[in-house]
């Protein structure tokens, strides 16, 4: 079984920056794209930015420019640096991974680190 954990949330006040980091385990041959979404209380779950094996990143348009996706592979772990921060930024992020144990990939998700932006 695959297991993400995140760390990294928690209250920072408005211009601030956190690092948050999501570690894979489990049984686990391959990650493909390791990826950050946030929900906030009443919104759909969105795409902060996803990240490939190869390095390759995409970002999603609520936070560009303001975050930076980046993995180690051999630590099976993803990280996402936030800069900028601004109390609309409030949310529960989530790790995703699509990861093949041996067979097909499938997606994993975290549990969810709560980040707070105070005005």
């Amino acid at each position: 079984q695959v297991q993400l954990v995140e760390s990294g949330g928690g209250l920072v006040q408005n211009g601030g920056s956190l690092r948050l980091s999501c570690v894979a385990s489990g049984i686990i041959f391959r990650i493909n794209v390791m990826a950050w979404y946030r929900q906030a209380p009443g919104k759909q779950r969105e795409l902060v930015a996803a990240i490939n094996e190869r390095g390759s990143t995409n970002y999603g348009d609520s936070m560009e420019g303001r975050v930076t996706i980046s993995r180690d592979n051999a630590k099976k772990t993803v990280y996402l640096q936030m800069d900028s921060l601004k109390p609309e930024d409030t949310a529960v992020y989530y790790c995703k991974a699509d990861v093949s144990t041996g067979g097909a990939f499938t997606g994993a998700w975290g549990q969810g680190t709560q980040v707070t932006v105070s005005s």
